[in-house]
């Protein structure tokens, strides 16, 4: 129990252990979960649950921040690692209504199957009295399902924004301490989670603009004391403009060829003065290929051939890389085949949501040779001379 303001308090969990959420996105220091209680002068609400592994732990929690009584448990997303608790909620504080949207409300009663006499509806903007304290609910879809929705209290200027700025990351502080690190991992989480949306995201930070924040209180990771740098940065990675002089080279190689293409073309574009980083997929942590997904103006997959199709690691790339849609401009393919291939056709064909000039592909028989190097330099010279003119040179 920690306190973000006058009978504002902190209630959720730090789950320290969890190294992979959604059995899909890896989590290299945990994550959290947060929930925050509001005691108004007349009314009580609790903003989010927990997930139901962590029940517990919000119950110890809500005890010792004296909440005796709730009559609002406000939901602002159904995903069950912020809604699963509800249902234990609502046997601890049998007379609580479930405060949300008519779409959140649907899926709540889906995935959680609670009853509709236990919901109270509320519209985009509408605003509710807890006696000395209001909540505001503003709708914000697809950050990142479509019900999601933010509260604004006014009196404390806080905003409890879900998963909108949030990060995966389980910290004793209860504010943002180091502001690098924090952003390394809230950057990695809008590539992982909310990248897909960035149109969206870019009318709903519109929408909060008018707002005079002082804090925000995401449902994963620290509080924000100075908004402006989620704020700043999320105006950056959701710009289509905004993209840097970098490579996202990613590739898997069996027999040493792919491998040896891909360290000859890393160094020509570093000869080029184009920036670049070097994944191999089959032990790269995938967050980091998505945190330099955000802002690269180009992505290259390098991949041997099986069985004539690109490598499964290659293809799990690919599939990644068109599910996400960064906003890169330049898309390439580098590998190597023995008899046969149809590499390049199954992976550009898995790359349709990524709206990119696609380069000529580079790919060698066996290993590489003169020709194929030459081929290199010049996918070098081609990348650097379009970096140029986007100006990022």
């Amino acid at each position: 129990m920690r306190m973000l303001a006058e009978r504002v308090f902190e209630v959720g969990v730090q789950d320290w252990d969890r190294r992979l959420f959604d059995e899909l996105i890896p989590l290299p220091v945990g994550t959290s979960y947060n929930s925050y209680l509001i005691k108004g002068s007349e009314k009580t609400a609790l903003l989010d649950t927990v997930d139901p592994a962590k029940t517990g732990l919000l119950v110890d929690h809500l005890v010792r921040a004296g909440a005796d009584s709730i009559d609002y448990i406000i939901s602002h997303h159904a995903e069950q690692d912020h809604s699963g608790s509800i249902p234990d909620m609502l046997l601890m504080y049998p007379d609580a209504k479930v405060v949300t949207n008519p779409k959140c409300k649907a899926m709540l009663i889906d995935h959680l199957q609670l009853e509709e006499e236990q919901f109270i509806e509320v519209a985009d903007g509408e605003t509710m009295s807890l006696g000395d304290k209001t909540l505001q609910f503003i709708y914000t879809p697809w950050v990142h399902w479509p019900e999601t929705m933010c509260t604004w209290l006014a009196e404390d200027r806080i905003l409890f924004s879900c998963d909108f700025f949030g990060s995966h990351q389980a910290c004793s502080n209860l504010y943002v301490e180091d502001e690098t690190l924090t952003l390394q991992g809230a950057k990695r989480y809008y590539g992982e989670i909310m990248m897909p949306f960035r149109s969206t995201i870019r009318n709903n930070l519109q929408k909060l603009a008018p707002l005079a924040i002082d804090k925000i209180a995401p449902s994963h990771g620290p509080v924000y004391p100075r908004p402006a740098l989620i704020l700043d940065a999320y105006k950056e990675w959701t710009a289509e403009d905004k993209v840097n002089n970098h490579v996202v080279m990613a590739y898997v190689s069996m027999h040493d060829s792919t491998q040896k293409m891909t360290e000859y073309f890393v160094d020509a574009l570093m000869e080029r003065g184009v920036g670049v980083t070097q994944f191999n997929l089959t032990v790269a942590d995938i967050g980091e290929v998505v945190i330099e997904l955000v802002d690269a103006a180009t992505v290259v997959i390098g991949s041997p051939t099986v069985l004539v199709g690109a490598h499964p690691t290659a293809l799990y790339c690919a599939a990644l890389v068109n599910a996400l849609r960064p906003k890169t401009k330049h898309l390439g393919i580098i590998g190597s085949f023995g008899w046969g291939s149809k590499m390049i056709d199954q992976l550009t064909g898995m790359l349709g949501n990524v709206k990119a000039e696609v380069f000529e592909p580079v790919l060698a028989k066996g290993m590489a040779n003169e020709k194929v190097y030459t081929e290199l330099d010049e996918l070098a010279d081609l990348i650097a001379a379009k970096h140029k003119a986007l100006g990022l040179m």
